[in-house]
């Protein structure tokens, strides 16, 4: 991967949707190579797909919770993984260092859907309880670039 690489990954970071000659016309190349850069870069994994980001109230999803887990023993992530997966209201999850095992996202319709979808995750197998925080105002969100 090179500067040109790197630019052509800026841009689309950008606008998705940006057409290879346009992005040619930004990095000084013809939207033939531009093309052919940027599917080896999806051939290589470097870009993984290419989305739209919606507003979560758009699909209705207006309560956000961050939610800590706490397992009994030891629960290796794979397993984990299969039990978040299991709770549609789940949107992102990660293990992490310190008390709790992992902590997740939970996005829900109302708060009986959220309270609905906690007790789901507390009532998993091996897990032993949860330490919830509901999202008042979103800060800052972005995209590192």
């Amino acid at each position: 991967m090179d500067e040109l690489d790197r630019g052509i990954i800026k841009l689309l970071r950008g606008n998705a949707r940006a057409g290879y000659g346009d992005l040619g016309d930004a990095v000084g190349l013809s939207a033939s190579a531009v093309k052919r850069r940027i599917d080896r870069l999806v051939a290589d994994g470097v870009i993984r797909g290419f989305t739209v980001e919606l507003d979560p109230g758009y699909d209705g999803l207006a309560i956000e919770a961050h939610v800590e887990v706490f397992c009994r023993g030891i629960v290796a992530p794979d397993a984990l993984r299969r039990i978040l997966t299991t709770i549609p209201e789940v949107v992102e999850a990660s293990t992490v260092t310190g008390e709790a095992d992992a902590v997740v996202t939970i996005r829900a319709r109302d708060m009986p859907s959220l309270e609905q979808a906690l007790e789901r995750l507390r009532d998993a197998p091996g897990i032993d309880h949860t330490r919830s925080a509901v999202v008042l105002s979103p800060l800052l969100r972005r995209t590192p670039r």
